[in-house]
């Protein structure tokens, strides 16, 4: 497998969402979670995107399990490296954003990385270095309040500097927008003057063009599934790839199968799915502070949905508003919270895959989908039809699994009615 474009996610629904826009612009994609096995067969792809979890994790871990995706693309012939990030710039001041384009920047000796996290297709647009969520500034919207990682900060500049050891500089929209020998000159020039990585500003799809073209002269670059557009089309108009599809062989239902949607998400768009779903099937929402404690919540769940899911789909909720997550994160600690609800959620999934013949899976929020995801053993995925922006169909490939249909997506994406939405298109 020669690959056209290899790219590094930092976390499992980024991932789904990057290889929803690589193929849509015209690559055979295929999503792998984590390193594959030397004996997992893929399918035939231009471009591997190589799920991680590694967001939120110690900055060292991060970096390690980069280099380690990354050794594994350039051996699979890679020229170009993406290091997929959130279009909200998910991160804190020790990283691990800035670690991981550091040391992929040092591995390969490239002067500057471009660095991006604008797609203007969900609304995330870079002026000036700062980012924009719609009209708003990230630090004025409401995805500043990520229960994990807050965002408090719109000037990616000073964010990404407070993490890195070289200089920062900007590409403005104003040298974006005369062109790709524009980007080009001014990249040189902050490399001339110190700096280790460069924020470009996007506003337009065009741009995303522009800093596509731009970031293929390096082997590293760092963005969004914004830049994964840029630099397939890129990849494309140059005929390194497109043409062929990826397939993931038979489902393992020809006629829908058993459903279960699970949302671990507390981002405002998923409160409001979860909400619009309560009109089209049984809704249970979990007790986050029982669950945390340990009380038999699980054992609730699952009982719950053995009663109904044989007559329809049925979601489980731990979604909660921000002041409520507020509390229980401060009576048992952020990091312990959340973990125990993922994992909470991931014991619920994988008890109903086997116990009830679950083929059928909807996960919203990007931690829970990469718990849910692991406890499953699941090794890659084939790229289905397209959900919602950001938000394909993916077929399980490999594993006990295959055949599966899931969706996975990051909490602010999608429309109100994700959920059912979602399911129509498994059938």
């Amino acid at each position: 497998m020669s690959l056209a474009l290899g790219c590094i996610a930092d976390d499992y629904t980024g991932a789904s969402d990057l290889a929803n826009t690589l193929a849509k612009a015209g690559l055979a994609t295929v999503q792998t979670i984590g390193i594959p096995a030397d004996d997992l067969a893929l399918p035939p792809a231009d471009a591997v995107v190589v799920s991680l979890k590694i967001r939120s994790v110690p900055a060292e871990e991060a970096v390690a399990k980069a280099r380690a995706a990354d050794a594994w693309l350039r051996g699979r012939g890679t020229g170009h490296v993406l290091y997929k990030i959130c279009s909200t710039f998910d991160s804190t001041d020790a990283g691990n954003i800035g670690p991981v384009a550091d040391a992929l920047r040092a591995d390969h000796g490239e002067a500057v990385v471009l660095v991006t996290p604008a797609f203007p297709e969900t609304g995330r647009t870079v002026y000036q270095g700062n980012l924009f969520v719609g009209r708003l500034p990230l630090d004025e919207s409401p995805l500043k309040d990520h229960p994990l990682n807050p965002m408090r900060d719109s000037d990616l500049t000073r964010v990404l500097a407070r993490q890195s050891r070289a200089m920062v500089g900007l590409v403005d929209l104003s040298t974006v927008a005369r062109g790709v020998v524009a980007v080009r000159d001014r990249l040189a020039a902050l490399a001339a003057e110190g700096a280790g990585t460069a924020i470009a500003d996007a506003v337009f799809e065009r741009d995303l063009e522009t800093l596509g073209l731009a970031a293929l002269d390096a082997r590293v670059s760092v963005g969004a599934s914004g830049l994964g557009l840029g630099l397939a089309r890129a990849l494309v108009a140059a005929g390194r790839g497109g043409g062929r599809s990826v397939t993931a062989g038979q489902r393992r239902s020809a006629t829908g199968g058993t459903a279960l949607c699970l949302a671990g998400s507390c981002s405002q768009a998923t409160l409001a799915q979860v909400a619009a779903a309560e009109v089209a099937m049984p809704v249970l929402r979990l007790d986050v502070g029982q669950l945390v404690a340990g009380t038999g919540e699980i054992e609730r769940a699952i009982a719950w949905a053995k009663g109904r899911i044989g007559d329809g789909p049925v979601l489980i909720a731990t979604s909660a508003a921000p002041a409520d997550v507020a509390r229980i994160q401060a009576a048992h600690g952020r990091q312990t919270a959340g973990h125990k609800i993922e994992q909470a959620l991931a014991t619920i999934a994988e008890t109903l895959v086997e116990t009830a013949a679950v083929d059928r899976l909807v996960v919203a929020g990007g931690e829970t989908s990469g718990a849910v995801v692991d406890r499953l053993a699941i090794p890659a995925f084939a790229i289905g039809p397209e959900i919602a922006a950001g938000v394909p169909v993916l077929a399980a490939v490999g594993g006990t699994h295959a055949g599966m249909a899931l969706a996975l997506k990051s909490g602010n994406f999608g429309g109100r009615d994700f959920f059912t939405d979602a399911l129509a298109l498994m059938r």
